[in-house]
């Protein structure tokens, strides 16, 4: 029996073995190919309209492009947790939902190119906390909801290029501490916010080529201080002014294949590091020593109409002196064509006159007997005083000193800028010449009138700028015909009323529309947004709102963005946020609101992210003020107030952002919640002590008074004085009571906190009621 049993081992560990073996084979999918030695498994191209539930959880690969799936349910990967590659290319992928890949902690690399995502929402990549290469290029993305990256600390590289993108928010990208590749190309970006790229910290290469930026937002790309290469190829820029590009570290700039026409000698002044410089297949005619650009190897002019004359002397010399390398030919004059910039002799710049370039140009014409014209001139349909460039569907008549809209232009125009001109008004059918234009520049032309079908024809229209002009009114058809508009910018006019519902009836499509800089004072009638469902951002800072009816923004369905800062409201408009359900980002900076009454939020509690209290003289907050507001809010601006105390800060659990300087904060035990909340959540915020005097200037975390608070203070306190509409129970609370009468109109609701301690500490004195009744009326009249 001993050697039966002796026997059957190895055969029992055959069998086992053998056991285990067809375990694992039954775990690969009958469609897919497992590779148990590689840990792989790949099932593509085979109809799946789900993740495979059957997939051994050890597997470490996982393909599955070209299949079915649809949305990505929440814990669709949940029986994979060891992942760290997942292809999920051309998946017909529509949405990825709320802990789809909250399983997979060692994910490294995910693809998801080739889909039809259109919104990265706020918890989509939840749980990817390892990721470290995020492709979602040629999908339909036109928003992402900040936040969406908020919990990829690792990504080094994203990409999103081949997109429907037009608007990047602020803090679009916050939590990616350690991205150091940004690819956006291929979009339609026209607006960076000024925090776009706020956060990107780590950022060295950044793609933003193949978009519709038309001016390089100096301010939004100073944040990036890290970057050393930019791309901004192929957009539809035509000037770079002084000190534009401030980025000190700074190494490689394309501004290739764009519309460029002139270039401020100082505009890359600011990036020291600066070695090599792309302005390739431009529309400049001559280019001057660049100043402050001591480290530049090399600079690209190539495919330019260079006119090799006197006006390139400097350059020539600047580079020779400086080493830099010129690439690029010759255009004119004839006898220097198609030469080589290197191989070009200085005495060979030479001028006959030094009165303009393009006198200079002709004269040289005149003297060589030929027709050879510059590269503005070769559209036979450009009106005179524009320069056209019909290959990059591009006119240019700015600051032409123009008084009407000219005629000629080539059918084909997609961009037509008439900045700076006197047109005054603007009669009907103006602009029948150019019915493709996408995007129309008419900012500071002095227009007092837009007589009704003014733009009429204009059926591909996107962008229109009428910023800073003298409109003081919009007629009921002002804006007929353009039924494709996205971007209406009226900011610096004259208006005293919100456009009228009739107005903007004819723009159904309208997503921002910008009335900055106004004489707006009332928010009304009801529903004066209700002809444009598709609203996504309204501007309304430095107007003279002070009033908003209840239901002005019934419905406001879309809205993401309102700015309302710089106006005289005295109140938060709740009413009227209530009918925006979507609203992320909300300003009231610079309003003289002295108090914040409870719940003023609510409303719009669970999609506000943004909220900008700052600048108000904000003296009060009720200890509800913030109720409503959760884990969506992560950045709260409170700076240049009056502010003692502030409400409980606990339930805002994802609040990344606190800004609270210059703010005369009562350090003594009714703030021991703040400095606790700020202990716990270690973000870096700026409290500085207003009172007691003695403590003036020193920063909450440092001083030592929150040690004496002993945890029944702390209740005491949290449910007297933290009521903030209340009395304060210190020796400075004259100073306080003293500081305004917005204290005084709240006097009978803050006056019933300090009822019960009074209670329970006149039965520990011994003292009867009615002598604690004349000490209250004693201190109500000084008070008074």
């Amino acid at each position: 029996m001993r050697l039966l049993e002796m026997l059957s081992w190895p055969l029992m560990a055959v069998l086992l073995l053998s056991a285990l073996r067809n375990v694992r084979a039954r775990k690969c999918p009958r469609v897919c190919s497992c590779d148990s030695k590689k840990l792989t498994v790949a099932c593509t191209g085979k109809n799946l309209t789900q993740v495979p539930p059957t997939i051994n959880e050890i597997t470490v690969k996982l393909d599955l492009k070209r299949n079915n799936l649809g949305d990505l349910v929440r814990g669709a990967f949940s029986h994979t947790p060891y992942l760290t590659h997942l292809d999920l290319r051309s998946c017909r992928i529509n949405t990825v939902r709320e802990g789809a890949f909250r399983a997979l902690a060692r994910l490294v690399q995910l693809d998801l190119t080739n889909n039809n995502i259109d919104i990265i929402h706020q918890e989509s990549f939840d749980g990817l906390s390892s990721l470290k290469n995020l492709f979602l290029d040629r999908n339909r993305i036109e928003e992402i909801r900040p936040g969406a990256f908020s919990q990829m600390g690792s990504l080094t590289l994203l990409s999103l290029t081949h997109n429907q993108l037009v608007y990047i928010p602020n803090m679009a990208f916050q939590g990616l501490l350690n991205l150091q590749l940004l690819r956006l190309s291929y979009n339609s970006l026209n607006n960076l916010e000024t925090e776009a790229f706020a956060g990107l910290l780590s950022l060295t290469r950044l793609s933003l080529d193949h978009n519709e930026l038309q001016f390089f937002p100096t301010a939004t790309m100073t944040r990036l201080v890290a970057l050393t290469h930019l791309d901004w190829s192929f957009n539809p820029m035509t000037y770079l002014g002084e000190m534009t590009v401030s980025m000190p570290k700074l190494t490689h700039l394309s501004f290739a294949h764009m519309a460029l026409q002139d270039l401020s000698v100082a505009a890359l002044s600011l990036s020291p590091h600066l070695s090599h410089l792309d302005l390739s297949h431009n529309q400049l005619h001559y280019l001057q020593a660049l100043t402050g650009t001591s480290q530049l190897q090399s600079l690209n002019l190539t495919a330019n109409p260079l006119w090799c004359t006197c006006v390139l002397l400097e350059l020539r010399v600047w580079a020779r002196a400086g080493g830099v390398t010129l690439h690029g030919t010759c255009a004119g004059p004839p006898h220097l064509s198609d030469e080589p910039l290197e191989g070009v002799l200085e005495q060979d710049l030479r001028c006959r006159r030094q009165d303009g370039v393009m006198r200079m140009e002709e004269e040289e014409e005149e003297v060589q007997g030929t027709t050879t014209t510059p590269a503005v001139k070769k559209n036979d349909k450009c009106p005179e005083n524009c320069l056209c460039e019909p290959e990059a569907q591009h006119v240019s008549c700015e600051e032409r000193g123009l008084t009407k809209v000219p005629r000629g232009f080539h059918n084909n125009t997609l961009l037509l800028d008439m900045r700076g001109n006197h047109f005054h008004y603007l009669p009907s059918n103006s602009f029948r010449d150019v019915p493709r234009v996408v995007s129309l520049h008419l900012d500071g032309c002095k227009i007092h009138e837009v007589v009704d079908g003014a733009f009429r024809g204009l059926k591909k229209l996107v962008y229109l700028y009428l910023s800073n002009n003298e409109l003081s009114s919009l007629g009921s058809s002002a804006f007929a015909g353009t039924q494709q508009l996205m971007y209406l910018h009226l900011d610096g006019n004259r208006l005293v009323r919100f456009p009228s519902m009739a107005t903007l009836a004819h723009i159904p499509r309208l997503q921002e529309l910008h009335l900055e800089r106004n004489r707006i004072t009332t928010l009304e009638p009801t529903g004066l947004l209700s002809p444009i469902p598709t609203l996504r951002g309204l501007y309304l800072t430095n107007n003279s709102i002070s009033t908003a009816v209840p239901k002005a923004l019934d419905p406001a369905p879309n809205l993401e963005i309102l700015h309302l800062g710089a106006n005289e409201l005295t109140q938060v408009p709740s009413d009227a946020l209530g009918h925006a359900p979507q609203l992320i980002e909300l300003r009231l900076s610079g309003n003289p609101i002295r108090w914040i009454a409870a719940k003023a939020f609510q409303e719009v509690g669970k999609s506000l992210t943004h909220l900008y209290l700052d600048g108000q003289g904000l003296k009060k907050m009720d200890r509800d003020a913030l109720a409503g507001l959760g884990p969506a809010l992560l950045s709260l601006y409170l700076e240049d107030n009056q502010l003692e105390n502030l409400p409980d800060l606990s339930p805002l659990t994802r609040l990344r952002h606190l800004t609270l300087d210059n703010n005369p904060l009562m350090c003594d035990c009714s703030l021991l919640p703040l400095h606790r909340w700020i202990e716990q959540t270690a973000l870096n915020v700026s409290a500085v002590c207003g009172y007691p005097v003695e403590l003036r200037g020193q920063t909450v975390m440092e001083v030592d008074v929150f040690r004496n608070c002993s945890s029944k203070t702390d209740h005491t306190t949290t449910n007297s004085t933290n009521l903030l509409e209340a009395p304060r129970s210190t020796k400075s609370k004259p100073l306080v009571l003293s500081a305004g009468k917005p204290k005084r109109k709240h006097r009978p609701t803050k006056a019933k906190p300090l009822v019960k301690p009074a209670k329970a500490a006149s039965k520990k004195s011994g003292k009867s009621e009615s002598s604690l009744n004349h000490h209250r009326m004693k201190n109500t009249k000084r008070f008074l």
